[in-house]
């Protein structure tokens, strides 16, 4: 049921209850599992827009956090039977056991044309047992009064609660994840609600990293004595984030640390150096994503997840844009001037390319490298 009064009839799947959040959608062909469990979806339905999900049924490598934040998600057509080597069970074996509710056989089309054409809306979802239980009204009001991201603080629900060091490094196929156990650098990452495979990025360049909470305070972030610091994606309204963050980032960048940011962190950064973010009208969610590096001209097929973006109208002086979506112009990445300050709108983990935007990782480990040689010298 949509707020609008809209309402969608199909079969339940998943977890039995109810569910009310933004009805958003995603027009990647893959990676479901991690799409499901990416904390950057916390407080959001998920529409897919390729039919056949379910495929590649689940296993216990591919998550991208160990407890899945969405509220549910809407499909085409009846959860497919895996058929996958890596495959431990099927895909609705997972959602019950998540909590995750969903619906199947419904117009997805429809849904994502609405949502195209008129931006994002709340949502009710429900599954029962018993089709006597549904009542549009109820439903009808739910999806009126629930309130909307916007002004929604969500990094700090999804956020590590206690300092976390991480070591695993990136997946091969014969021998599944790896362990870092020879750090070259310290990295703290700042957990307004990570991808697991962002920070398997950073290991695998030989980063020793700290997660700490979101709000996290400046004197204990310094008191690890880091050689850079990671800003992680995360769900909710940046400007709502920011009541606590981003004072602690004006700081830190005053100490001329390396800094990198994604998705969230991104905003994040450039609340933090003066510029304005803003709720997009239904947002980037996909893995096909076209985006341009302005400095080299490169272009980069990119994985994406936000419903808000930072205004390129509003980034200060000293503060330049690198990237732009090819979709719709909308800024995409940005550097300070003369200072190893940098961050990424886009997925650069997420390898759609497949491996397109990796190389931003590497930028980030030489400028913590070309840190140390300068303190030294």
């Amino acid at each position: 049921m949509l707020a609008d009064g809209t309402l969608l009839w199909g079969h339940g799947a998943g977890a039995v209850g109810t569910v009310v959040g933004e009805l958003c959608f995603n027009t990647s062909m893959t990676g479901y599992q991690e799409i499901l469990s990416d904390p950057s979806y916390a407080g959001q339905i998920i529409t897919f827009t390729f039919p056949h999900i379910g495929n590649t049924g689940f296993n216990l490598e591919d998550h991208e956090t160990d407890e899945p934040v969405a509220k549910g998600c809407v499909l085409r057509a009846s959860i497919t039977e895996p058929s996958n080597w890596r495959s431990q069970g099927h895909l609705d074996e997972w959602l019950k056991k998540h909590g995750l509710v969903a619906i199947t056989d419904v117009d997805t089309r429809k849904l994502v044309r609405r949502l195209r054409d008129r931006g994002a809306i709340s949502c009710a979802l429900i599954h029962a047992e018993d089709a006597s239980e549904i009542d549009p009204k109820a439903l009808h009001e739910l999806a009126r009064a629930w309130p909307g991201l916007e002004g929604m603080d969500l990094a700090g629900e999804v956020s590590t609660a206690e300092e976390l060091p991480w070591r695993q490094s990136a997946w091969k196929p014969d021998r599944g994840y790896g362990v870092m156990e020879s750090p070259e650098r310290h990295v703290v990452a700042l957990d307004y609600g990570a991808k697991h495979n962002i920070l398997r990025c950073l290991a695998t360049l030989g980063c020793r990293v700290t997660v700490l909470p979101a709000n996290t305070p400046e004197y204990d972030i310094l008191a690890q004595r880091p050689d850079g610091i990671f800003l992680s994606n995360g769900p909710g309204d940046p400007a709502a984030t920011a009541a606590y963050a981003v004072p602690t980032l004006r700081r830190l960048i005053e100490c001329d640390l390396p800094i990198f940011g994604i998705c969230l962190g991104h905003q994040m950064l450039a609340l933090a150096l003066g510029a304005r973010t803003r709720k997009m009208h239904h947002g980037h969610r996909g893995a096909n994503h076209p985006v341009r590096d302005i400095e080299t001209g490169q272009i980069e097929i990119t994985s994406q997840n936000h419903g808000f973006e930072v205004d390129a109208d509003s980034l200060p002086s000293g503060v330049i844009q690198t990237h732009v979506s090819l979709f719709d112009g909308s800024n995409e990445g940005l550097r300070v001037e003369g200072r190893p300050i940098f961050s990424v709108q886009h997925h650069p983990e997420a390898s759609p390319g497949p491996h397109d935007s990796h190389h931003l990782f590497q930028r980030f480990v030489d400028a913590i490298d070309d840190a140390r040689s300068s303190r030294k010298g």
